[in-house]
């Protein structure tokens, strides 16, 4: 088997890695190593960003318009080359094909929200503002900037930025996760073939080398980042301290509150899918299943006969409900997770830790296979209840009643999503006022946001002031500048010594 080497993209080339140092990219189906990626030092990640900061002049002079232009091209080829990047997702990350396409299709919609750029960028303006004096406000792009995306969505996250920073006039520079690169060099093909100039878009691979290389150099005026909590907290900290705008979103712990009223079979369907779903390897997936009054004895045995029959397999087989794990050392930590809570006293109903992967499909019999795991009678005190396990475990709370599950889960120190399965209007409308969370779904367990909406959590699930894409990520992209202007004509004579006002 051939192994791939996986490269930079630099001002419009594939360019080989120069440090020496590279990584291996592993098939989680097959355990099996299919590439080499190449980790940047700080003078390669400066090579990057010297060839974005040369196409920024011209790029943020291009109309918005022409800017647009680029990107419906680019939305084309996307289109017609979506399987091609997901079958690049499942074979290096492990997620189901089908959900693969999900996420492509997700990061289809930032592209098209950013088509319409032109509209996005408008100012504001007042006539006669003073006497002879109009005011209007415009929004400039930023000039350089960088993503630093995960390994769980190296198609979609990458997306949340890259487009509606190069609508608004940026140049971008990506550090893609290594452990799914592949990727990234795609999407800069098809840039490429789009007709993007050379040096707006370009991708260095790597690990913290390059990482704090972006944080620190002088022409990054910008840093958005999706990852784990503690390395958000760094990389906001180091970003701010070097004087750049950060945007990093932080870790979850995401809590599904199931009524008395509410629908069993669908609040089981959406536990389901949303806790085992990607293998749990999601930000916004559900970990933490938050049962009211009675409920508890009644859907824990449904979970359990579902979790029990989930269709584990290679992700390219178009059955298949759940792939493998994403790394061995993923596979690992989980494992010592379900371990934790056994000790800690959680009732472990389904163990996920034996599972059998000759159903897997052929040549899958090294791959870092699990299946999913069920914890009932999971207290707050638990480290399996407060940290962020990142893997197909779901673990059952039980609460008296709607005021103790809304407290429980607004003590938390993270508040990325959440969710409620209810009949009752009234116990809904209270729930999304009074939850501390970023994002609420109401009988929708995932409540990803649309394009034009944004997202972002809050608490230390979200380290700066603005969220992903939609018009806060316009925003984040672009400095507002205010204009004042008067002509001789309507100046009187003399110096004037006061503030001036609109009298």
């Amino acid at each position: 088997m051939s192994i791939a080497n996986i490269d930079h993209f630099i001002a419009g080339q594939v360019v080989p890695g120069a440090s020496g140092r590279s990584q291996s990219v592993t098939n989680p189906a097959t355990g099996q190593v299919t590439g080499k990626v190449a980790l940047a030092n700080g003078d390669e990640v400066g090579k990057a960003v010297a060839a974005a900061q040369a196409a920024f002049p011209a790029w943020a002079d291009t109309p918005p318009i022409r800017r647009a232009r680029v990107l419906f091209r680019f939305l084309e080829l996307l289109n017609q080359r979506k399987d091609d990047l997901a079958r690049a997702i499942t074979a290096e990350h492990g997620k189901v094909f089908t959900d693969a396409q999900g996420e492509v299709t997700r990061g289809i919609d930032i592209v098209e929200f950013s088509c319409g750029i032109p509209q996005l960028l408008k100012g504001d303006f007042t006539d006669q503002v003073s006497t002879g004096i109009d005011n209007w406000t415009l929004r400039q792009p930023l000039g350089v900037v960088a993503g630093i995306t995960p390994f769980n969505f190296p198609v979609m996250v990458p997306m949340w930025m890259y487009p509606v920073a190069i609508a608004a006039g940026n140049t971008f520079v990506l550090k893609p996760s290594p452990i799914d690169p592949g990727p990234s060099l795609l999407m800069a093909a098809l840039l490429k073939e789009a007709g993007l100039p050379d040096g707006v878009f370009n991708v260095v691979q790597g690990d913290k080398e390059a990482v704090d290389a972006l944080l620190t150099h002088p022409d990054v005026k910008a840093v958005s980042f999706v990852g784990s909590t503690p390395i958000a907290n760094y990389i906001y900290e180091t970003g701010a301290h070097h004087g750049k705008r950060v945007q990093a979103l932080g870790g979850a712990k995401n809590h599904m509150v199931v009524m008395p009223d509410a629908d069993l079979e669908q609040a089981v369907d959406a536990l389901i899918g949303s806790a085992y779903g990607s293998a749990g390897e999601r930000c916004m997936a559900i970990s933490v299943a938050v049962l009211v009054g009675d409920v508890g004895d009644k859907l824990v045995p449904m979970l359990a006969e579902r979790a029990k029959t989930l269709k584990i397999k290679n992700g390219l087989q178009l059955d298949a409900e759940m792939g493998p794990i994403v790394t061995r050392a993923a596979h690992e930590r989980i494992t010592g997770y379900i371990d934790l809570g056994v000790k800690e006293g959680a009732q472990l109903v389904v163990d996920g830790r034996g599972f059998n992967p000759q159903a897997t499909g052929e040549g899958c019999a090294d791959g870092f296979w699990m299946g999913g795991s069920l914890f009932d009678h999971v207290k707050p005190g638990m480290r399996i209840y407060k940290e962020e396990i990142f893997g197909p475990v779901l673990g059952c709370v039980r609460v008296a009643n709607f005021a103790e599950a809304v407290q429980l889960i607004n003590d938390h120190e993270f508040g990325n999503g959440v969710s409620c399965f209810t009949r009752d209007g009234n116990v809904a409308r209270e729930f999304a006022r009074r939850i501390q969370v970023g994002m609420v779904g109401i009988n929708v367990p995932i409540p990803v946001p649309m394009a034009w909406h944004g997202f972002g959590g809050w608490k230390r699930s979200l380290f700066g002031d603005m969220h992903a894409y939609g018009e806060e990520g316009v925003r984040f992209y672009t400095k507002q500048k205010s204009i004042m202007q008067r002509w001789p004509e309507s100046i009187g004579k003399g110096a004037e010594f006061v503030m001036p006002t609109s009298k």
